[in-house]
């Protein structure tokens, strides 16, 4: 009895790390992921430069109006 449940053990402790290794060289897992990530970190610099020329414009406005 005690061997069965070594040799299951020794076959868990050799068979998962290599299971994760082949799941983590999967690009078909992680491609959709990535590429959404990616677009919406786009876009929100996108935004946060918008909005930073946009602050500049209406300081720029503001200082030659007061001038």
């Amino acid at each position: 009895m005690g061997v069965k449940i070594e040799v299951f053990r020794m076959m868990l402790y050799l068979s998962f790390p290599v299971a994760m290794f082949w799941v983590s060289n999967q690009a078909e897992y992680f491609e959709e992921y990535i590429v959404k990530r990616k677009r919406k970190e786009l876009e929100d610099f996108k935004e946060r430069m918008r909005a930073r020329k946009e602050r500049r414009i209406i300081k720029n406005m503001s200082a030659e109006s007061e001038n």
